[in-house]
C-alpha cells in the first residue's frame, strides 16, 4: 500500500464516511479525466523487486528491520514479514541502454543490501517463494513491525471470520490453515510499472493481461511451498487463498476475490477503478483531510488518497495507479505477475520482455483481445502457473479463417512474441544491444525449456535421488540457488544439481 497508517479500531460512521469519500474521489478522477488533466508521454518505467533474508544454512532470517537499519537508504524497505524486504529503482526513461543501466543500479544495490546483511548473518535471496519456509514462519508473531501490515492483517482476519484454507493441488497437494494472512509473504514478486497516458491506458492495460500467461511461462520461480511441489509458480494461488476475505459461502454466490485477473477487457482506467468502488468493500477506512473536488475547483491536484488507498487492497496482476508528479497526475499500469528472480540478468530479461511485448500489442492494427475471448487469457494464465514452461495455451489463430487454437507456450513465444517484443522495444527506441541481449536470455529459456522453477524441481530430485531427506534437498537446493544467483550467469546456464555430495540430513 505504501501508506503510513495508524493502528485502530473502525465503527460504522468511519466506513460510511470513507465509502463517501471515495465516491468523491471516483467523481474527482472522472473530472481529471474529462479534463485531460494528466501528464503527456513520458515513456517512464519502473521497477520494484521483492525480496528474502536467509542464512547461509538457507533457511529464513526474521531480521529486516536490522538490516534496513544498516542498509540506512529510502531505496529499501520493509515488506509483510521479517525475512522480506523490497528495493525500489527510480523511474527511468525506456530508451537507449535503459535496461544495462537498470541491471548495473540492481548489482550495486542488491550486493549492499547482501553485505549489509551479512553483519548480522544473512543474505539476500532473490526468489518466489524460498523453498525452506515452514508454517512455523509465517505466522502473525513475524509481521514486520510497521502498524498498516498489523492492521491489514486484522482486517482480513475480521471479514474473513475464521481461519484461511489453503488448498493448492499440483505435483503435491497442499492442505493446511492460517490464522493470518501471513502466508502472502511468502509471495517475493517483481512488479513493472509503466507510465501512459489516459488515451493508452486501456490498450496498454488489456495487453499487458494477454502477456500475462507468457511472462509466467517463461519466468516461473515458484515450485515449493512448505515442503511441497506444488504449481510451477505457486504465488498466485498462494496469493488469492491468504488474501481471500470471503467464507465459502460468499465463494459459491461468485463473490469475486480481491486477489483478482479481472472478467474483461476494458476500454478505460475510470473502469477499474469503478470495479474497485462497486465490488469491493474497505479494509482499511482511513480518511484523508482533503477534499479532492475542493481542491479540482480551486485549480489544484488532488491526492485522491482514500482511492489510492483502497486501490492498494485489491490485488489485481495488472494494477491501475494513480499518482503524482512534480504536481502533474498521471496514470500507471503495474503489472505484478512476476516472481523475484533468478537472477538480476533474468530480472532485467523479464522486464525486456514484457515492455516489448506490451508495446507491440497495445499497437497492433488487430489487437489479440479482440480476437479471443477473456476468459481465455484467465485460463491460460492459470495454465501458465501450473505448467510453466510447458504450459500450452489457446490463442488467436493466424491467417483468414480466425478463430482460436491450442499452442504449446514455447512454440507461441519464440516463433510469435519475441519477435514482437523485439519490434516493440526497437518502437520504444532501445538500443539492439540490450534488445539482443536480453531478449537473447528468453529465447535461450525457450529453446532449453528451462527457468527458475524447473531448475528448482530438477535440482531438488537430484538431492533426493542421492538419498536426502525432503528438507535437507530442499535446503540444499535453497543453498545452490543463492549461491549461483550471487555469481550473476542467467538461469537456462546454470547445471542442475548440486556441486558436490552433502551429508545426509
Amino acid at each position: 500500500m505504501g501508506e503510513k497508517v495508524v493502528a485502530g479500531q473502525f465503527d460504522l460512521s468511519d466506513r460510511q464516511r470513507y465509502r463517501e469519500k471515495l465516491q468523491k474521489c471516483l467523481t474527482g478522477l472522472e473530472r481529471l479525466l474529462r479534463e485531460k488533466r494528466f501528464d503527456r508521454p513520458k515513456n517512464l518505467m519502473g521497477v520494484e523487486i521483492e525480496l528474502n533474508l536467509a542464512g547461509t544454512d538457507g533457511m529464513p532470517k526474521m531480521l529486516n528491520g536490522q538490516v534496513l537499519e544498516r542498509i540506512a537508504s529510502r531505496d529499501f524497505q520493509t515488506e509483510l514479514a521479517m525475512f522480506n524486504l523490497e528495493v525500489n529503482i527510480a523511474p527511468h526513461r525506456l530508451g537507449g541502454r535503459v535496461f544495462d543501466r537498470l541491471a548495473e543500479e540492481l548489482r550495486i544495490s542488491l550486493a549492499y543490501a547482501d553485505r549489509k546483511a551479512g553483519e548480522v548473518d544473512a543474505g539476500i535471496v532473490m526468489i518466489g517463494i524460498l523453498p525452506t519456509l515452514d508454517r512455523d514462519d509465517l505466522v502473525s508473531s513475524n509481521l514486520s513491525e510497521v502498524d498498516r501490515y498489523t492492521l491489514l492483517n486484522e482486517q482480513i482476519v475480521a471479514a474473513r471470520g475464521e481461519d484461511f484454507r489453503l488448498d493448492i493441488d499440483g505435483v503435491e497437494h497442499l492442505v493446511c490453515t492460517s490464522k493470518s494472512i501471513v502466508p502472502e509473504a511468502a509471495c517475493t514478486s517483481v512488479q513493472l510499472h509503466l507510465q501512459v497516458t489516459p488515451g493508452r491506458f486501456a490498450d496498454v492495460w488489456n495487453a499487458a493481461q494477454v502477456a500475462c500467461a507468457p511472462q509466467i511461462a517463461v519466468g516461473a520461480n515458484s515450485p515449493f511451498l512448505f515442503g511441497h511441489e506444488l504449481w510451477r509458480e505457486s504465488r498466485p494461488p498462494l496469493f488469492l487463498l491468504s488474501t481471500d476475505t470471503r467464507p465459502p459461502e460468499l465463494q459459491t454466490q461468485g463473490v469475486r476475490p480481491r486477489t483478482w485477473f479481472g472478467e474483461r477487457w476494458v476500454s478505460s482506467a475510470y473502469e477499474l477503478f469503478e470495479e474497485n468502488l462497486r465490488y469491493f468493500p474497505a479494509l482499511l477506512p482511513i480518511c484523508d483531510e482533503e477534499e479532492p473536488l475542493e481542491v479540482i475547483e480551486a485549480g489544484g491536484v488532488p491526492r485522491l488518497a482514500e482511492l489510492v488507498l483502497h486501490n492498494g487492497t485489491i490485488y489485481r496482476w495488472n494494477r491501475p495507479v494513480y499518482g503524482i508528479a512534480d504536481g502533474v497526475p498521471h496514470l500507471r499500469v503495474e503489472n505484478r505477475v512476476l516472481p523475484a528472480g533468478p537472477t538480476i540478468t533474468d530480472v532485467i530479461a523479464n522486464a525486456a520482455f514484457y515492455y516489448g511485448i506490451v508495446r507491440a500489442l497495445a499497437e497492433d492494427s488487430r489487437p489479440v483481445w479482440t480476437r479471443m475471448p477473456f476468459a481465455a487469457a484467465e485460463a491460460n494464465f492459470d495454465a501458465a502457473c501450473r505448467h510453466g514452461i510447458d504450459a500450452r495455451f489457446v490463442w488467436p489463430r493466424r491467417g483468414r479463417y480466425g478463430g482460436t487454437g491450442e499452442v504449446d507456450a514455447v512454440t507461441l513465444i519464440r516463433d510469435e512474441l519475441l519477435p514482437l517484443a523485439s519490434a516493440g522495444l526497437d518502437a520504444w527506441g532501445v538500443e539492439a544491444a540490450d534488445r539482443d541481449l536480453y531478449l537473447g536470455v528468453i529465447e535461450e529459456r525457450c529453446r532449453r525449456r528451462v527457468n527458475g522453477a524447473s531448475w528448482q524441481a530438477a535440482t531438488f530430485h537430484r538431492a533426493l535421488e542421492q538419498g536426502l531427506s525432503r528438507d535437507a534437498a530442499l535446503a540444499a537446493t535453497t543453498r545452490r540457488y543463492a549461491e549461483l544467483m550471487h555469481v550473476g550467469e542467467p538461469v537456462h546456464t546454470w547445471p542442475v544439481g548440486l556441486p558436490e555430495a552433502v551429508p545426509l540430513g
